[in-house]
Protein backbone atom coordinates (compact mmCIF):
# COMPACT_ATOMS: atom_id res chain seq x y z
CA UNK A 1 0.00 0.00 0.00
CA UNK A 2 3.06 2.74 0.86
CA UNK A 3 4.46 1.99 -2.30
CA UNK A 4 1.15 2.65 -4.22
CA UNK A 5 0.84 5.45 -2.55
CA UNK A 6 4.26 6.46 -2.93
CA UNK A 7 3.62 6.33 -6.78
CA UNK A 8 0.37 8.26 -6.75
CA UNK A 9 2.24 11.24 -5.04
CA UNK A 10 4.71 10.98 -7.65
CA UNK A 11 2.33 10.97 -10.07
CA UNK A 12 0.92 13.90 -8.76
CA UNK A 13 3.68 15.78 -8.56
CA UNK A 14 4.44 15.18 -12.27
CA UNK A 15 0.94 16.40 -13.12
CA UNK A 16 1.10 18.90 -11.10
CA UNK A 17 2.53 21.37 -13.95
CA UNK A 18 0.58 20.76 -16.16
CA UNK A 19 -2.47 21.58 -13.61
CA UNK A 20 -1.46 25.15 -13.36
CA UNK A 21 -0.32 25.28 -16.72
CA UNK A 22 -4.04 24.54 -18.09
CA UNK A 23 -5.26 27.85 -16.28
CA UNK A 24 -3.66 29.63 -18.89
CA UNK A 25 -5.67 30.30 -21.86
CA UNK A 26 -3.45 30.21 -24.10
CA UNK A 27 -1.86 26.93 -23.41
CA UNK A 28 -5.79 25.58 -23.81
CA UNK A 29 -5.76 27.24 -27.03
CA UNK A 30 -3.21 25.50 -28.45
CA UNK A 31 -4.11 21.82 -27.58
CA UNK A 32 -7.27 22.23 -29.29
CA UNK A 33 -5.38 23.89 -31.79
CA UNK A 34 -3.01 21.13 -32.29
CA UNK A 35 -6.06 18.43 -32.57
CA UNK A 36 -7.74 20.70 -34.97
CA UNK A 37 -4.84 20.98 -36.89
CA UNK A 38 -3.99 17.35 -36.95
CA UNK A 39 -7.56 16.47 -37.73
CA UNK A 40 -7.29 18.75 -41.28
CA UNK A 41 -3.87 18.27 -42.11
CA UNK A 42 -3.68 14.41 -41.37
CA UNK A 43 -7.07 13.06 -41.92
CA UNK A 44 -9.47 15.66 -43.97
CA UNK A 45 -6.43 16.96 -46.67
CA UNK A 46 -4.64 14.36 -47.52
CA UNK A 47 -7.63 12.08 -49.16
CA UNK A 48 -8.61 14.93 -51.15
CA UNK A 49 -5.10 16.04 -52.37
CA UNK A 50 -4.15 12.42 -52.87
CA UNK A 51 -6.55 12.33 -55.92
CA UNK A 52 -6.15 15.13 -57.56
CA UNK A 53 -2.38 14.77 -57.69
CA UNK A 54 -3.29 11.98 -60.72
CA UNK A 55 -5.77 13.61 -62.12
CA UNK A 56 -4.02 14.09 -65.27
CA UNK A 57 -4.09 10.03 -65.57
CA UNK A 58 -7.83 9.78 -65.96
CA UNK A 59 -7.59 11.31 -69.01
CA UNK A 60 -5.96 8.46 -70.97
CA UNK A 61 -8.17 6.07 -69.12
CA UNK A 62 -11.34 7.98 -70.63
CA UNK A 63 -9.90 7.07 -73.87
CA UNK A 64 -10.29 3.39 -73.35
CA UNK A 65 -13.73 2.13 -73.73
CA UNK A 66 -13.10 -1.28 -72.36
CA UNK A 67 -11.77 -0.07 -68.78
CA UNK A 68 -14.47 3.03 -68.73
CA UNK A 69 -16.98 0.41 -69.35
CA UNK A 70 -16.10 -1.68 -66.46
CA UNK A 71 -15.68 1.48 -64.38
CA UNK A 72 -18.68 2.26 -64.89
CA UNK A 73 -20.36 -1.25 -63.71
CA UNK A 74 -18.48 -1.74 -61.21
CA UNK A 75 -19.07 1.64 -59.66
CA UNK A 76 -23.15 0.69 -60.33
CA UNK A 77 -22.84 -2.84 -58.47
CA UNK A 78 -21.22 -1.41 -55.30
CA UNK A 79 -24.11 0.79 -54.55
CA UNK A 80 -26.58 -1.52 -56.18
CA UNK A 81 -25.29 -3.89 -53.55
CA UNK A 82 -24.91 -1.67 -51.03
CA UNK A 83 -28.74 -0.27 -51.10
CA UNK A 84 -30.28 -3.33 -51.18
CA UNK A 85 -28.57 -5.20 -48.38
CA UNK A 86 -29.30 -2.17 -46.23
CA UNK A 87 -32.75 -2.40 -47.03
CA UNK A 88 -32.78 -5.93 -46.22
CA UNK A 89 -30.70 -5.35 -43.36
CA UNK A 90 -33.97 -2.96 -42.24
CA UNK A 91 -36.31 -5.49 -42.62
CA UNK A 92 -34.73 -8.18 -41.25
CA UNK A 93 -32.98 -6.79 -38.25
CA UNK A 94 -35.57 -4.44 -37.17
CA UNK A 95 -37.97 -7.50 -35.91
CA UNK A 96 -34.80 -9.33 -34.53
CA UNK A 97 -33.95 -6.08 -32.65
CA UNK A 98 -37.70 -5.73 -31.24
CA UNK A 99 -37.57 -9.46 -29.68
CA UNK A 100 -34.40 -8.79 -27.92
CA UNK A 101 -36.13 -5.84 -26.30
CA UNK A 102 -39.58 -6.74 -25.83
CA UNK A 103 -39.15 -10.51 -25.45
CA UNK A 104 -39.04 -11.75 -21.79
CA UNK A 105 -36.88 -14.56 -21.33
CA UNK A 106 -33.68 -15.40 -19.91
CA UNK A 107 -32.63 -17.29 -23.38
CA UNK A 108 -32.69 -13.59 -25.55
CA UNK A 109 -29.38 -12.90 -24.02
CA UNK A 110 -27.74 -15.51 -26.21
CA UNK A 111 -29.74 -14.18 -29.20
CA UNK A 112 -28.37 -11.07 -28.19
CA UNK A 113 -24.74 -12.04 -27.46
CA UNK A 114 -24.77 -14.40 -30.98
CA UNK A 115 -25.74 -11.02 -33.00
CA UNK A 116 -22.26 -9.77 -32.62
CA UNK A 117 -20.58 -12.43 -34.08
CA UNK A 118 -19.81 -10.55 -37.11
CA UNK A 119 -18.28 -8.20 -35.15
CA UNK A 120 -16.05 -10.45 -33.48
CA UNK A 121 -14.96 -12.32 -36.56
CA UNK A 122 -12.57 -10.47 -39.31
CA UNK A 123 -14.32 -9.73 -42.01
CA UNK A 124 -11.84 -11.89 -44.31
CA UNK A 125 -12.38 -14.80 -42.11
CA UNK A 126 -15.94 -14.01 -42.14
CA UNK A 127 -15.90 -14.27 -46.03
CA UNK A 128 -13.69 -17.63 -45.53
CA UNK A 129 -16.86 -18.55 -43.79
CA UNK A 130 -19.07 -18.05 -45.88
CA UNK A 131 -17.61 -19.30 -48.91
CA UNK A 132 -16.74 -22.47 -47.34
CA UNK A 133 -20.51 -22.74 -45.93
CA UNK A 134 -22.34 -22.22 -49.31
CA UNK A 135 -20.15 -22.07 -51.72
CA UNK A 136 -17.81 -25.48 -51.17
CA UNK A 137 -18.20 -29.14 -50.39
CA UNK A 138 -16.96 -28.93 -46.76
CA UNK A 139 -20.43 -26.53 -46.38
CA UNK A 140 -24.10 -27.06 -47.32
CA UNK A 141 -23.32 -27.94 -50.81
CA UNK A 142 -21.85 -31.39 -49.63
CA UNK A 143 -25.08 -32.00 -47.70
CA UNK A 144 -27.42 -31.77 -50.54
CA UNK A 145 -24.82 -33.65 -52.79
CA UNK A 146 -23.94 -30.62 -55.23
CA UNK A 147 -20.82 -28.99 -56.39
CA UNK A 148 -21.73 -25.21 -55.49
CA UNK A 149 -24.96 -24.45 -53.83
CA UNK A 150 -24.19 -20.43 -54.97
CA UNK A 151 -20.76 -19.70 -56.40
CA UNK A 152 -18.51 -16.86 -55.78
CA UNK A 153 -20.18 -13.99 -57.71
CA UNK A 154 -22.95 -11.56 -57.08
CA UNK A 155 -25.07 -13.47 -54.85
CA UNK A 156 -22.39 -14.76 -52.53
CA UNK A 157 -21.40 -11.10 -52.24
CA UNK A 158 -25.14 -10.10 -51.23
CA UNK A 159 -24.98 -13.17 -48.28
CA UNK A 160 -21.79 -11.65 -47.31
CA UNK A 161 -22.33 -8.49 -47.01
CA UNK A 162 -25.91 -9.41 -45.27
CA UNK A 163 -24.08 -10.78 -42.55
CA UNK A 164 -21.62 -8.14 -41.52
CA UNK A 165 -24.15 -5.55 -42.10
CA UNK A 166 -27.44 -6.64 -39.97
CA UNK A 167 -25.64 -6.40 -36.94
CA UNK A 168 -25.43 -2.89 -37.02
CA UNK A 169 -29.06 -2.21 -37.54
CA UNK A 170 -29.80 -5.14 -34.93
CA UNK A 171 -27.19 -3.02 -32.65
CA UNK A 172 -28.12 0.59 -33.18
CA UNK A 173 -31.99 -0.34 -32.44
CA UNK A 174 -31.89 -2.32 -29.62
CA UNK A 175 -30.14 0.20 -27.75
CA UNK A 176 -33.15 2.68 -29.09
CA UNK A 177 -35.83 0.61 -28.08
CA UNK A 178 -34.29 -0.26 -25.04
CA UNK A 179 -33.85 3.64 -23.97
CA UNK A 180 -37.68 4.55 -25.71
CA UNK A 181 -40.28 5.77 -23.41
CA UNK A 182 -43.40 3.63 -24.79
CA UNK A 183 -46.08 6.09 -23.10
CA UNK A 184 -46.86 6.97 -26.21
CA UNK A 185 -47.30 3.52 -27.68
CA UNK A 186 -49.52 2.66 -24.37
CA UNK A 187 -51.47 5.32 -24.99
CA UNK A 188 -52.25 3.80 -28.58
CA UNK A 189 -53.60 0.78 -27.16
CA UNK A 190 -55.16 2.05 -24.97
CA UNK A 191 -57.22 4.26 -27.69
CA UNK A 192 -57.72 0.78 -28.96
CA UNK A 193 -55.08 0.53 -31.55
CA UNK A 194 -53.39 -3.09 -32.14
CA UNK A 195 -49.45 -3.46 -30.72
CA UNK A 196 -48.79 -3.40 -34.79
CA UNK A 197 -50.39 -0.28 -35.86
CA UNK A 198 -49.19 1.15 -32.38
CA UNK A 199 -45.36 0.49 -33.55
CA UNK A 200 -46.38 1.14 -37.18
CA UNK A 201 -47.46 4.68 -36.79
CA UNK A 202 -46.35 5.90 -33.52
CA UNK A 203 -42.80 4.07 -32.41
CA UNK A 204 -41.32 4.13 -35.72
CA UNK A 205 -42.06 7.47 -36.73
CA UNK A 206 -40.38 8.81 -33.16
CA UNK A 207 -37.45 6.45 -34.05
CA UNK A 208 -36.52 7.30 -37.69
CA UNK A 209 -33.64 9.38 -37.20
CA UNK A 210 -32.45 5.70 -35.75
CA UNK A 211 -33.88 4.46 -38.97
CA UNK A 212 -31.85 6.56 -40.80
CA UNK A 213 -28.59 6.13 -38.62
CA UNK A 214 -28.50 2.66 -38.86
CA UNK A 215 -29.35 2.36 -42.59
CA UNK A 216 -26.40 5.03 -43.19
CA UNK A 217 -24.13 3.09 -41.66
CA UNK A 218 -24.75 -0.09 -42.95
CA UNK A 219 -24.72 1.07 -46.74
CA UNK A 220 -21.30 2.52 -45.51
CA UNK A 221 -20.28 -0.47 -44.29
CA UNK A 222 -21.11 -2.86 -47.64
CA UNK A 223 -20.03 -0.03 -49.45
CA UNK A 224 -16.36 -0.01 -48.54
CA UNK A 225 -15.42 -3.64 -47.90
CA UNK A 226 -13.13 -4.61 -49.68
CA UNK A 227 -10.74 -7.81 -48.18
CA UNK A 228 -14.17 -10.30 -47.64
CA UNK A 229 -15.64 -9.27 -50.57
CA UNK A 230 -12.64 -10.24 -52.75
CA UNK A 231 -12.71 -13.56 -50.99
CA UNK A 232 -16.31 -14.23 -52.24
CA UNK A 233 -16.09 -12.14 -55.48
CA UNK A 234 -14.66 -14.64 -57.90
CA UNK A 235 -14.57 -12.91 -61.42
CA UNK A 236 -17.24 -10.27 -60.44
CA UNK A 237 -16.53 -6.53 -59.96
CA UNK A 238 -17.83 -4.16 -58.11
CA UNK A 239 -15.81 -0.75 -56.98
CA UNK A 240 -13.31 -1.55 -54.29
CA UNK A 241 -12.55 -5.80 -55.80
CA UNK A 242 -12.21 -3.25 -59.80
CA UNK A 243 -9.37 -0.65 -57.48
CA UNK A 244 -7.98 -4.15 -56.37
CA UNK A 245 -7.78 -5.55 -59.53
CA UNK A 246 -6.23 -2.28 -60.76
CA UNK A 247 -3.57 -2.14 -57.96
CA UNK A 248 -2.45 -6.14 -58.15
CA UNK A 249 -1.90 -5.46 -62.24
CA UNK A 250 1.21 -5.59 -63.54
CA UNK A 251 2.19 -2.94 -63.67
CA UNK A 252 -0.62 -1.02 -61.72
CA UNK A 253 -2.96 1.19 -63.60
CA UNK A 254 -3.22 4.16 -61.94
CA UNK A 255 -5.34 5.93 -64.00
CA UNK A 256 -8.44 3.20 -63.63
CA UNK A 257 -7.87 3.31 -59.73
CA UNK A 258 -7.69 6.70 -59.23
CA UNK A 259 -11.26 7.22 -61.75
CA UNK A 260 -13.11 4.87 -59.86
CA UNK A 261 -11.58 6.00 -56.17
CA UNK A 262 -12.65 9.92 -57.23
CA UNK A 263 -16.28 8.55 -58.48
CA UNK A 264 -16.58 6.62 -55.44
CA UNK A 265 -15.39 9.36 -52.53
CA UNK A 266 -17.51 12.32 -54.17
CA UNK A 267 -20.57 10.06 -54.75
CA UNK A 268 -20.57 8.21 -51.39
CA UNK A 269 -20.25 11.58 -49.70
CA UNK A 270 -22.67 13.17 -51.53
CA UNK A 271 -25.33 10.22 -50.86
CA UNK A 272 -24.55 10.09 -47.28
CA UNK A 273 -25.12 13.86 -47.10
CA UNK A 274 -28.46 13.45 -48.78
CA UNK A 275 -29.35 10.77 -46.76
CA UNK A 276 -28.35 12.74 -43.36
CA UNK A 277 -30.04 15.79 -44.72
CA UNK A 278 -33.35 14.57 -46.06
CA UNK A 279 -33.92 11.10 -44.38
CA UNK A 280 -35.27 12.85 -40.85
CA UNK A 281 -37.40 14.59 -42.72
CA UNK A 282 -39.25 11.88 -44.98
CA UNK A 283 -42.32 11.06 -43.92
CA UNK A 284 -43.27 7.07 -42.98
CA UNK A 285 -44.48 5.67 -46.21
CA UNK A 286 -47.49 4.51 -45.46
CA UNK A 287 -50.20 6.53 -42.40
CA UNK A 288 -53.07 4.48 -43.63
CA UNK A 289 -54.78 2.02 -41.08
CA UNK A 290 -56.13 -1.24 -41.50
CA UNK A 291 -57.43 -1.86 -37.96
CA UNK A 292 -58.87 -5.75 -38.79
CA UNK A 293 -56.06 -7.25 -40.93
CA UNK A 294 -53.83 -5.17 -38.64
CA UNK A 295 -55.42 -6.67 -35.36
CA UNK A 296 -55.39 -9.81 -37.11
CA UNK A 297 -51.13 -9.91 -37.04
CA UNK A 298 -51.18 -8.56 -33.78
CA UNK A 299 -52.72 -11.96 -32.70
CA UNK A 300 -49.97 -14.13 -30.13
CA UNK A 301 -49.76 -16.74 -33.35
CA UNK A 302 -48.82 -13.93 -35.59
CA UNK A 303 -46.85 -12.43 -33.50
CA UNK A 304 -44.97 -15.82 -32.52
CA UNK A 305 -44.78 -16.21 -36.33
CA UNK A 306 -43.02 -13.44 -37.20
CA UNK A 307 -40.24 -13.66 -34.78
CA UNK A 308 -39.51 -17.35 -35.03
CA UNK A 309 -39.29 -16.08 -39.17
CA UNK A 310 -36.75 -13.63 -38.00
CA UNK A 311 -34.63 -15.92 -35.84
CA UNK A 312 -34.76 -18.38 -38.67
CA UNK A 313 -33.11 -15.93 -40.92
CA UNK A 314 -30.97 -14.77 -38.56
CA UNK A 315 -30.12 -18.41 -38.08
CA UNK A 316 -29.63 -18.89 -41.57
CA UNK A 317 -27.92 -16.36 -43.44
CA UNK A 318 -26.22 -14.78 -40.32
CA UNK A 319 -24.90 -17.19 -37.44
CA UNK A 320 -24.31 -20.38 -38.35
CA UNK A 321 -22.30 -19.22 -42.02
CA UNK A 322 -20.22 -16.69 -39.73
CA UNK A 323 -19.52 -19.63 -37.10
CA UNK A 324 -18.71 -22.11 -39.94
CA UNK A 325 -15.29 -20.60 -40.10
CA UNK A 326 -13.78 -22.59 -36.87
CA UNK A 327 -14.70 -26.30 -39.07
CA UNK A 328 -12.08 -26.05 -41.49
CA UNK A 329 -9.13 -24.83 -38.45
CA UNK A 330 -10.54 -27.84 -36.32
CA UNK A 331 -9.46 -29.68 -39.24
CA UNK A 332 -6.04 -28.62 -39.01
CA UNK A 333 -5.63 -30.14 -35.32
CA UNK A 334 -6.28 -33.56 -36.72
CA UNK A 335 -3.82 -33.68 -39.55
CA UNK A 336 -0.62 -32.26 -38.56
CA UNK A 337 -1.12 -28.45 -39.55
CA UNK A 338 -1.21 -26.90 -36.12
CA UNK A 339 2.56 -28.54 -35.31
CA UNK A 340 3.76 -26.99 -38.61
CA UNK A 341 2.26 -23.80 -37.21
CA UNK A 342 3.54 -23.47 -33.88
CA UNK A 343 7.17 -24.31 -34.99
CA UNK A 344 7.05 -21.38 -37.41
CA UNK A 345 7.49 -23.96 -40.57
CA UNK A 346 6.95 -23.03 -44.50
CA UNK A 347 4.33 -20.64 -44.82
CA UNK A 348 3.99 -19.99 -41.02
CA UNK A 349 6.72 -17.52 -40.02
CA UNK A 350 5.75 -15.20 -43.02
CA UNK A 351 2.05 -15.55 -41.31
CA UNK A 352 3.23 -15.17 -37.63
CA UNK A 353 5.33 -11.86 -38.87
CA UNK A 354 2.15 -10.39 -40.47
CA UNK A 355 -0.43 -11.10 -37.50
CA UNK A 356 2.38 -9.02 -35.36
CA UNK A 357 2.94 -6.21 -38.02
CA UNK A 358 -1.20 -6.26 -37.91
CA UNK A 359 -1.34 -5.73 -34.50
CA UNK A 360 2.02 -3.28 -34.37
CA UNK A 361 -0.35 -1.11 -36.68
CA UNK A 362 -3.39 -1.62 -34.69
CA UNK A 363 -2.08 -0.63 -31.12
CA UNK A 364 -0.20 2.60 -32.92
CA UNK A 365 -3.20 3.91 -34.54
CA UNK A 366 -5.58 3.21 -31.17
CA UNK A 367 -2.43 5.66 -29.28
CA UNK A 368 -2.51 8.12 -31.96
CA UNK A 369 -6.13 8.34 -31.49
CA UNK A 370 -6.54 8.86 -28.30
CA UNK A 371 -3.77 11.55 -27.86
CA UNK A 372 -5.29 13.59 -30.35
CA UNK A 373 -9.62 11.56 -31.11
CA UNK A 374 -10.12 12.72 -26.94
CA UNK A 375 -9.40 16.50 -27.65
CA UNK A 376 -11.52 16.78 -30.38
CA UNK A 377 -14.53 15.00 -28.64
CA UNK A 378 -14.16 17.82 -26.74
CA UNK A 379 -14.01 20.42 -28.92
CA UNK A 380 -17.42 19.07 -30.53
CA UNK A 381 -19.41 18.44 -27.00
CA UNK A 382 -18.11 21.95 -26.08
CA UNK A 383 -18.46 23.64 -28.71
CA UNK A 384 -15.29 25.44 -28.51
CA UNK A 385 -15.57 26.85 -31.63
CA UNK A 386 -18.89 28.34 -31.62
CA UNK A 387 -22.19 26.05 -32.65
CA UNK A 388 -21.51 26.61 -36.67
CA UNK A 389 -18.10 25.85 -36.53
CA UNK A 390 -19.06 22.62 -34.50
CA UNK A 391 -21.60 21.21 -36.73
CA UNK A 392 -19.13 21.94 -40.19
CA UNK A 393 -16.68 19.56 -37.52
CA UNK A 394 -19.02 16.89 -37.06
CA UNK A 395 -20.28 16.28 -40.38
CA UNK A 396 -16.52 16.54 -41.93
CA UNK A 397 -15.43 13.90 -39.60
CA UNK A 398 -17.53 11.77 -40.59
CA UNK A 399 -16.27 11.67 -44.33
CA UNK A 400 -13.65 8.56 -43.15
CA UNK A 401 -16.56 6.25 -42.92
CA UNK A 402 -18.42 7.67 -45.92
CA UNK A 403 -15.59 6.69 -48.48
CA UNK A 404 -14.79 2.63 -49.77
CA UNK A 405 -11.64 2.20 -47.43
CA UNK A 406 -9.99 1.13 -50.75
CA UNK A 407 -10.62 4.11 -52.24
CA UNK A 408 -9.55 6.13 -48.84
CA UNK A 409 -6.13 3.74 -49.24
CA UNK A 410 -5.62 4.84 -52.54
CA UNK A 411 -5.44 8.47 -52.49
CA UNK A 412 -4.19 8.42 -48.68
CA UNK A 413 -1.31 6.39 -50.20
CA UNK A 414 -0.74 8.92 -53.23
CA UNK A 415 -0.47 11.53 -51.00
CA UNK A 416 2.28 10.16 -48.09
CA UNK A 417 3.88 9.03 -51.28
CA UNK A 418 4.18 12.46 -53.11
CA UNK A 419 4.41 14.53 -50.19
CA UNK A 420 6.24 12.52 -46.99
CA UNK A 421 8.09 10.01 -48.49
CA UNK A 422 7.14 8.08 -45.23
CA UNK A 423 8.40 4.20 -45.24
CA UNK A 424 5.21 1.59 -45.78
CA UNK A 425 5.08 0.88 -42.00
CA UNK A 426 4.52 4.85 -41.02
CA UNK A 427 2.09 5.24 -44.24
CA UNK A 428 -0.19 1.92 -43.03
CA UNK A 429 -0.34 3.40 -39.39
CA UNK A 430 -1.23 6.80 -40.91
CA UNK A 431 -3.81 5.10 -43.15
CA UNK A 432 -5.55 3.22 -40.31
CA UNK A 433 -5.39 6.00 -38.11
CA UNK A 434 -7.82 8.10 -40.57
CA UNK A 435 -10.07 4.80 -40.80
CA UNK A 436 -10.61 4.78 -37.54
CA UNK A 437 -10.46 8.13 -36.22
CA UNK A 438 -14.29 8.95 -37.21
CA UNK A 439 -15.51 5.84 -34.52
CA UNK A 440 -12.95 6.48 -31.72
CA UNK A 441 -14.13 10.56 -31.68
CA UNK A 442 -17.77 9.57 -32.34
CA UNK A 443 -17.33 7.45 -29.39
CA UNK A 444 -15.59 9.79 -27.02
CA UNK A 445 -18.50 12.62 -27.76
CA UNK A 446 -21.52 10.61 -27.17
CA UNK A 447 -19.83 9.96 -23.94
CA UNK A 448 -18.39 13.47 -23.02
CA UNK A 449 -22.39 14.76 -23.72
CA UNK A 450 -23.95 12.04 -21.06
CA UNK A 451 -21.58 14.22 -18.62
CA UNK A 452 -23.21 17.22 -17.60
CA UNK A 453 -20.81 20.86 -18.05
CA UNK A 454 -22.04 21.56 -14.57
CA UNK A 455 -19.91 19.06 -12.96
CA UNK A 456 -16.62 20.37 -14.49
CA UNK A 457 -17.82 23.78 -13.45
CA UNK A 458 -18.73 23.13 -9.75
CA UNK A 459 -14.83 22.29 -9.65
CA UNK A 460 -13.19 25.07 -11.08
CA UNK A 461 -15.28 27.06 -8.64
CA UNK A 462 -14.10 25.12 -6.04
CA UNK A 463 -10.32 25.84 -7.42
CA UNK A 464 -9.57 22.81 -9.69
CA UNK A 465 -7.52 23.50 -12.47
CA UNK A 466 -8.94 22.74 -16.14
CA UNK A 467 -6.40 20.26 -16.73
CA UNK A 468 -7.10 18.28 -13.38
CA UNK A 469 -10.77 18.48 -13.83
CA UNK A 470 -10.42 17.07 -17.27
CA UNK A 471 -7.92 13.71 -15.36
CA UNK A 472 -10.24 13.88 -12.27
CA UNK A 473 -13.89 14.12 -13.41
CA UNK A 474 -14.03 13.62 -17.19
CA UNK A 475 -11.85 10.92 -17.46
CA UNK A 476 -13.07 8.27 -14.51
CA UNK A 477 -16.55 9.32 -15.58
CA UNK A 478 -15.93 8.19 -19.40
CA UNK A 479 -13.12 5.53 -18.77
CA UNK A 480 -15.66 3.03 -20.06
CA UNK A 481 -16.36 4.92 -23.22
CA UNK A 482 -12.32 5.52 -23.75
CA UNK A 483 -11.99 1.81 -23.65
CA UNK A 484 -15.33 0.65 -25.84
CA UNK A 485 -13.53 3.35 -28.19
CA UNK A 486 -9.76 1.67 -28.39
CA UNK A 487 -11.53 -1.31 -28.73
CA UNK A 488 -13.13 -0.45 -31.79
CA UNK A 489 -10.89 1.59 -33.42
CA UNK A 490 -8.21 -1.88 -32.77
CA UNK A 491 -11.04 -4.33 -34.05
CA UNK A 492 -11.01 -2.09 -36.89
CA UNK A 493 -8.03 -1.74 -37.77
CA UNK A 494 -6.41 -5.64 -37.34
CA UNK A 495 -9.97 -6.30 -39.57
CA UNK A 496 -8.90 -3.39 -42.44
CA UNK A 497 -7.44 -5.09 -45.75
CA UNK A 498 -9.00 -2.77 -48.69
CA UNK A 499 -6.64 0.29 -47.76
CA UNK A 500 -3.59 -1.77 -46.78
CA UNK A 501 -3.50 -3.56 -49.93
CA UNK A 502 -3.92 -0.07 -51.36
CA UNK A 503 -0.59 1.09 -49.60
CA UNK A 504 1.29 -2.09 -49.80
CA UNK A 505 2.92 -2.66 -53.15
CA UNK A 506 2.60 -6.02 -54.93
CA UNK A 507 6.23 -6.63 -53.51
CA UNK A 508 6.67 -5.08 -50.21
CA UNK A 509 8.23 -7.49 -47.63
CA UNK A 510 5.20 -6.04 -45.04
CA UNK A 511 2.36 -8.10 -45.12
CA UNK A 512 -0.75 -7.61 -42.77
CA UNK A 513 -2.43 -11.14 -41.67
CA UNK A 514 -5.74 -9.59 -43.66
CA UNK A 515 -4.14 -9.36 -46.34
CA UNK A 516 -2.22 -12.64 -46.76
CA UNK A 517 -5.29 -14.53 -45.68
CA UNK A 518 -6.85 -12.90 -48.53
CA UNK A 519 -4.00 -14.50 -50.78
CA UNK A 520 -4.05 -18.07 -49.16
CA UNK A 521 -7.60 -18.31 -49.74
CA UNK A 522 -7.63 -17.31 -53.34
CA UNK A 523 -5.05 -19.77 -54.00
CA UNK A 524 -4.83 -22.22 -51.19
CA UNK A 525 -2.48 -24.94 -53.00
CA UNK A 526 -0.32 -22.31 -52.89
CA UNK A 527 0.03 -22.71 -48.86
CA UNK A 528 -0.54 -26.08 -48.40
CA UNK A 529 -4.30 -26.58 -49.29
CA UNK A 530 -7.61 -25.78 -47.29
CA UNK A 531 -6.76 -26.78 -43.75
CA UNK A 532 -3.37 -24.38 -43.59
CA UNK A 533 -6.31 -21.57 -44.99
CA UNK A 534 -8.80 -22.36 -41.95
CA UNK A 535 -6.34 -22.49 -39.04
CA UNK A 536 -4.55 -19.48 -40.40
CA UNK A 537 -8.49 -17.97 -40.13
CA UNK A 538 -8.92 -19.35 -37.30
CA UNK A 539 -5.69 -17.86 -35.57
CA UNK A 540 -6.57 -14.48 -36.41
CA UNK A 541 -9.99 -14.80 -35.06
CA UNK A 542 -8.99 -16.87 -31.86
CA UNK A 543 -6.54 -13.51 -31.48
CA UNK A 544 -8.93 -11.33 -32.17
CA UNK A 545 -10.89 -12.77 -29.48
CA UNK A 546 -8.91 -13.09 -26.43
CA UNK A 547 -7.81 -9.45 -27.19
CA UNK A 548 -11.31 -8.12 -27.41
CA UNK A 549 -12.01 -10.62 -24.01
CA UNK A 550 -8.87 -9.16 -21.88
CA UNK A 551 -10.27 -5.94 -22.23
CA UNK A 552 -13.38 -6.72 -20.97
CA UNK A 553 -11.73 -8.34 -18.08
CA UNK A 554 -9.98 -5.14 -17.45
CA UNK A 555 -13.56 -3.24 -17.86
CA UNK A 556 -15.42 -5.67 -15.39
CA UNK A 557 -12.45 -5.18 -12.64
CA UNK A 558 -12.26 -1.54 -12.88
CA UNK A 559 -16.15 -0.92 -12.68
Amino acid sequence: MSNLSSTKNTIEKILRPLDRLSANPNARRVTYAVALIFFVSMILIPPIIGVVLKWNLIGDTLQNPILVARAESAILASFAIASIVSILDLIAGLPTAWFIVRRKAKWINVVDTLADIPFVIPTVALGFSILVFWSQPQGISGLLRIESLISPGLGLIMLLHFAFSYPIIVRIMVGELQSYDQVYEIAGRTLGASSLTAARTITLPILKPALVSAFLLAFCRSLSETGATAVVAGAFENGPIFIRNALSSVPPQQGPMVLVSLVLIVTSCAIFAFISILGPRLRFPVKKVWPNFEKRLSNPKSTLGRDGLALIVFAIFVAIPSLFVALPGIIAFTDGTVVAAFTGAGVWGVYWGSLLTSYVVALAATLMNLLVGFPMAVIITRRKFGTQVTALLNALISIPITIPSVALGVSLSLFWTAFGNLPELWTLILVHTTITYTYFVQAMAAAIESVPEELESVARTLGAHPFETFRKILIPLTKYSIFSGAIMVLTRSVDETGATTAVLAATSQIKTAPVLLVNWIRNPASVGGQSVVGLGVLFLVLTTFISLLVIRLVLRRER
